[in-house]
């Protein structure tokens, strides 16, 4: 009789080195959207350049800084007039930088529609990241767009690797299974509510709880978004910028989805939804 395989153990070494990264990032976030001004829009302007380098990389096979250039370039317009508090400007720039970084991307003999994508991807994260802080409590709305998307991403990466299971979307990201689905919902939601028994915070219990369900979902759908975009391009990490990560792109990724949804819910508070 055959022994069934021996079951695969907890990597304890990657979480070490997740746990060492965000010990090393988180402050430096946290007093970034706190301070807001100049530190927040730097903090900002980082993390495009990085994503824009390392989105080259990905798309862009025969010119690559080029590409991260333009696409840097283009998100940066946007993200610049909107902290100057004109966003509409800010939409329509992110609309005429895409199709520049296409025409750029094609006189260098890379594909037009991942150039203009790349802006398309990057930017509205980007901007809404501005708009966000500058409204009324803005630093409580970002914190808690932070403290979601952590609690989601720690949650799904402890219950999945604990409990396994099924596989959520064995074609595109084959680690990934329901367990840690809904062990990172349900820590989002978690997180969401508790942001609620802040004083200075004035959102009800119900929606704070909703809101942090709606960016646990977002963080899940960006993650597995990106995990189909390495695919398409045929790499396993966006990069090596964060150790136990891999590249930024891969540790924000569910933050590029999950902010357009707080957004959403910020501009619904401000027409009356507490």
């Amino acid at each position: 009789m055959t022994s069934s395989p021996p079951a695969k153990r907890f990597d304890w070494s990657n979480l070490g080195l997740r746990a060492a990264s965000a010990v090393v990032l988180a402050p430096a976030v946290v007093a970034a959207v706190w301070f807001g001004g100049w530190p927040y829009l730097v903090m900002i302007a980082i993390g495009v350049a990085l994503l824009a380098i390392e989105w080259g990389g990905m798309s862009a096979p025969v010119s690559p800084t080029r590409v991260a250039a333009v696409v840097a370039a283009a998100v940066l317009i946007s993200v610049f007039v909107g902290y100057r508090g004109d966003f509409a400007w800010a939409w329509g720039a992110i609309l005429l930088t895409a199709a520049g970084a296409a025409v750029v991307a094609r006189g260098v003999a890379e594909r037009p529609a991942d150039a203009a994508y790349g802006v398309l991807y990057i930017a509205p994260a980007a901007l809404c990241l501005v708009w966000l802080r500058q409204t009324d409590q803005g630093h409580w709305w970002v914190m808690m767009l932070f403290a979601a998307t952590w609690a989601a991403d720690i949650g799904a990466f402890l219950v999945g690797s604990a409990l396994k299971g099924p596989k959520l979307w064995p074609r595109f990201s084959p680690n990934k299974t329901w367990s840690g689905f809904v062990g990172g919902l349900l820590a989002a939601t978690a997180v969401g509510a508790m942001m609620a028994a802040l004083p200075a915070f004035r959102l009800n219990l119900l929606a704070a709880a909703f809101v942090g369900l709606a960016v646990g979902l977002a963080t899940m759908a960006g993650d597995l978004w990106e995990s189909a975009i390495k695919r398409r391009f045929g790499v396993k990490d966006s990069g090596d910028l964060i150790p136990g990560h891999g590249g930024l792109l891969d540790r924000v990724d569910g933050l590029m989805f999950a902010v357009v949804v707080m957004a959403l819910a910020r501009l619904a508070n401000q027409w009356g939804w507490h």
